[in-house]
C-alpha cells in the first residue's frame, strides 16, 4: 500500500506516520508538510533514513506538487491543517487558506489524478459545534461556532460535494480531543505538563467547566487505520473515546500526576463563542470496522506527562510567549 500524507509532522499526522512504518503492508509513505507552526521534523527524525518514507517540504496549494506524488499513490490521508481556535479568533486568515483552499487544492489534484485514489480526511468534533444533552451522530448538522471549526466544516462541504459530483473517494473522520507525545505546547494538556514544571501558574478559561471527550492520539491513529482500510467511501465516522471531562478535571489530573498543588489553576475571561460541551456518539466505527480504544485516560495521561518530562529537547524550542512568561531554563519538577 502507498500512502500520500500531508501535514505529517503535526501532532496527530506524526504520530500515525510512525504506526504506518511499522506495518509490513506499507510499501512506501511520502509525507508533504511545509514546516508552518505546528510541524517539528524531531517528531519523525528516527524515520528520516527508513527506507519506505520520504519527507517532501511543500505545501498542500501547490497542486502541482500533489499531482506529482499521487500517480504514485493509494490513499492519501490529509492531516495539514491549522488547529488553534485561539489564534483563529485573532486572525482566520490563514485557517480559510489552509483548511479551505488547500482543501479545495487536495480535491482538484484528485480529481485530476490518473488513479483511482482514495482521500481520508481528518476532521474535528467542532464542527457539529456544542451539545448540552445527548452525543451528535455522523448525520447530524454542522453548526460550527469558531473560525477554526467554521473552515473544518467548510472542508467537510467540498468534500462530500466532491465525491458526488465527481464520484471522488473519499471518507472524513471526525474525532474529539486528542492528547499524547508531539502535541504543540500551546495545546490544554502540554502546556499545563510545561507551565506547572516551571511552577507557573495554569490559565483555565471561566470556571474550568468546558466539557471534551479525551482520546488518546495512538488510539486515534488506529481508528484512522481501520477507516484506511475497512471504511466506505461517502461515509463519515466519528471517533471518541467516552470519557467526557471538564478541563479543570483534566489539568487536576496532570498537576496530581507531577505532584503539584491546584493553586497552580488560574482562572482567566473565558474567550469568546467557547463551546460548553463537544460529544459524538462513535457507535458507527465501533460496529462497523470494529474499532475500540485500547487505552485508558489517566494510564494514557500519565504515559504523556511521562514523555513530556524525557523530551524536553522536543518542546523547548517550540515554547514561545504563548505558553511561558520570559523564565530560565530552569525546571522544578
Amino acid at each position: 500500500m502507498r500512502l500520500l500524507v500531508t501535514g505529517g509532522l503535526g501532532f496527530i499526522g506524526s504520530n500515525f506516520i510512525a504506526g504506518a512504518l511499522r506495518r509490513e503492508d506499507v510499501d512506501k509513505v511520502v509525507n508533504i508538510d511545509n514546516l508552518s507552526f505546528g510541524a517539528n521534523r524531531m517528531s519523525l527524525k528516527q524515520y528520516e533514513r527508513h527506507p519506505t518514507y520520504n519527507f517532501v517540504r511543500g505545501d498542500i496549494n501547490d497542486t502541482r506538487l500533489l499531482c506529482r506524488y499521487l500517480d504514485e499513490t493509494d490513499v492519501m490521508l490529509n492531516f495539514a491543517a491549522e488547529t488553534h481556535v485561539d489564534r483563529s479568533i485573532s486572525d482566520p486568515r490563514d485557517f480559510v487558506r489552509s483548511n479551505v483552499l488547500g482543501v479545495y487544492s487536495i480535491l482538484e489534484s484528485l480529481r485530476k489524478a490518473k488513479d483511482d485514489v482514495k482521500l481520508i480526511h481528518v476532521g474535528t468534533d467542532e464542527e457539529y459545534g456544542d451539545i448540552v444533552h445527548g452525543s451528535f451522530k455522523e448525520e447530524d448538522r454542522l453548526i460550527p461556532s469558531s473560525p477554526y471549526a467554521a473552515s473544518k466544516a467548510a472542508a467537510s462541504m467540498l468534500i462530500r460535494a466532491y465525491h458526488r459530483t465527481y464520484g471522488l473517494k473519499a471518507i472524513i473522520t471526525r474525532c474529539t480531543n486528542n492528547f499524547g507525545p508531539h502535541q504543540s505546547p500551546e495545546k490544554l494538556v502540554p502546556k499545563t505538563i510545561i507551565r506547572a514544571g516551571f511552577g507557573l501558574k495554569i490559565p483555565l478559561y471561566g470556571k474550568g467547566r468546558n466539557i471534551r471527550d479525551w482520546v488518546y492520539v495512538k488510539d486515534h491513529c488506529e481508528a484512522i487505520d481501520a477507516v484506511l482500510r475497512k471504511g466506505k467511501s461517502g461515509q463519515v465516522y466519528n471517533i471518541s473515546s467516552g470519557v467526557e471531562l471538564e478541563n479543570f478535571e483534566v489539568v487536576s489530573a496532570i498537576l496530581e500526576l507531577l505532584g503539584k498543588p491546584l493553586s497552580l489553576i488560574e482562572h482567566v475571561e473565558d474567550r469568546p463563542g467557547h463551546d460548553l460541551r463537544y460529544s459524538l456518539d462513535s457507535s458507527k466505527i465501533r460496529n462497523q470496522l470494529s474499532w475500540k480504544p485500547k487505552h485508558s485516560f489517566r494510564r494514557a495521561l500519565a504515559k504523556t506527562v511521562e514523555w513530556y518530562l524525557k523530551n524536553e529537547n522536543w518542546w523547548k524550542p517550540l515554547t514561545d510567549e504563548r505558553v511561558l512568561h520570559p523564565t530560565p531554563w530552569k525546571l522544578s519538577w
